[in-house]
């Protein structure tokens, strides 16, 4: 079985370069009947928050996406620490005591050299005794894992046949001095545990792949397929980041947006899929292929997600929104059929509907005052329907000789008190003869 996983720190609420990752995810998944895995990475005590976890779980579900398996790293931390001895034992995890400083040094030092600034594996030539020494000064170890140093080769599924040499890299730490891990080795174990069969994130994680696939190795567990996408960036072509303090998921849910027009902009954005409107996630999941994610920057456009959430509103039906409606203390399907047209985020309405319930503030011209005179007195008896309209201004060109905007652009402004808005022969019967008198001077 297909098993993904996606892997957010609690370190804040979500934007949309998180939101990225766990639809690709949920996509793969419901495409292949697979299994989605929300796993917290929430080992960073200092900065994980439950707070923030219950907070990436709303998110998720305002986006659609349903986790099947929930873990949190926090309690899972006897998986690593079996797995830490596990690579003592093989001599492939190795403690080290220099202090930052000391590394910064040895760093500048090699670069001064025209040598690449990578950890040289001094620890590895400490005796029983220097190690006793070290720590009898105070100093605590962090631990390296010691790589094979060579060509890791993986085939992505979207950027094809990938080599990771990691000779070119530093042993990397795995744990800090405090005991406390890092990302690399709770990830590794976990996928091992869950039985993860494709990780499915952002490119930036490539250069990570070859690290990750030698310590799978080194556990004896299977190694996953990988798929590295495009990251999201704003409009700008930054990258979407907590620290910078981009816009999160929540933030455009106050805002108003529905979530089918961010998940459609998380996901779709820099691929060649087109940017439309679709149902529901499946109908994206079962049409977007990984061929189809561009190997370029996918680059977010604030003016396309506007657009983007007004067609949506513009296409649905009374019935989906029938129960957010009466929560507005709106109802009927003729007043959402004439007004959802108009609408650029749902809680237009809300001002919107006051063209059929009122208070508006009538704008009349003082040159149009006689003309909309008339107009009041010729206006049609009820009932009143969808001709209304035509019968009214028909009888009045022939009156008055006025057409075009000379004729329509006063009424509409004395009983709208705006320039756009709903069609007028929709608008008039649900307003009634009553107010329409009362709008007309």
């Amino acid at each position: 079985m297909t098993v993904v996983r996606w892997a957010p720190s609690p370190s804040g609420r979500i934007h949309l370069g998180n939101a990225r990752p766990a639809l690709l995810n949920w996509f793969y998944a419901r495409r292949n009947g697979g299994r989605y895995v929300l796993r917290m990475d929430d080992t960073d005590q200092a900065r994980s928050t439950r707070e923030f976890a219950d907070g990436v779980e709303v998110d998720l579900a305002w986006l659609g996406v349903t986790p099947d398996v929930l873990v949190r790293q926090s309690e899972r931390t006897a998986l690593y620490d079996a797995a830490k001895d596990r690579l003592i034992a093989a001599g492939r995890l190795y403690p080290c005591y220099e202090t930052e400083d000391e590394l910064d040094r040895r760093r500048k030092r090699a670069r001064a050299l025209n040598k690449p600034p990578i950890y040289d594996r001094a620890a590895l030539n400490l005796t029983e005794e220097d190690r006793a020494r070290l720590e009898a000064e105070g100093r605590k170890p962090h631990w390296r894992f010691k790589l094979d140093g060579r060509p890791v080769q993986f085939e992505d599924l979207i950027k094809g046949p990938q080599t990771v040499n990691t000779a070119s890299m530093s042993d990397p730490v795995l744990v800090r001095e405090d005991g406390t891990y890092l990302y690399t080795l709770p990830s590794v174990v976990d996928d091992i545990d869950l039985g993860i069969t494709h990780v499915i994130r952002g490119e930036d994680h490539v250069s990570n792949t070859g690290t990750q696939i030698e310590i799978f190795e080194a556990l004896g567990g299977a190694v996953p397929i990988f798929a590295h996408h495009n990251l999201l960036t704003d409009s700008e072509g930054q990258g979407f980041s907590k620290r910078l303090g981009s816009q999160s998921i929540a933030d455009f849910r106050a805002e108003g947006y529905e979530p089918m027009a961010i998940a459609i902009m998380a996901s779709i954005t820099g691929t060649s899929l087109p940017i439309e409107t679709y149902e529901t996630l499946d109908e994206i999941a079962n049409r977007l292929d990984f061929s189809m994610v561009s190997h370029g920057a996918a680059r977010f456009d604030p003016a396309e997600l506007d657009t983007l959430n007004a067609r949506l509103l513009h296409a649905m039906p009374y019935a989906a929104v029938q129960g957010r409606l009466s929560s507005l203390g709106l109802e009927g399907e003729a007043l959402w059929l004439l007004l959802r047209d108009n609408l650029t985020k749902f809680n237009d309405i809300v001002e919107l509907s006051k063209l059929v319930t009122g208070p508006i503030e009538p704008v009349i011209a003082d040159e149009d005052r006689d003309f909309l005179a008339l107009a009041k007195a010729m206006l049609p008896e009820e009932p009143w329907d969808e001709t209304t309209w035509s019968h009214w201004t028909d009888a009045l060109k022939t009156t008055t000789g006025r057409k075009g905007k000379a004729l329509f652009l006063p009424l509409r402004l004395a009983l709208t008190g705006r320039h756009d808005g709903p069609e007028l022969k929709s608008l008039l019967p649900l307003v009634g003869r009553k107010a329409c008198l009362d709008r007309l001077p």
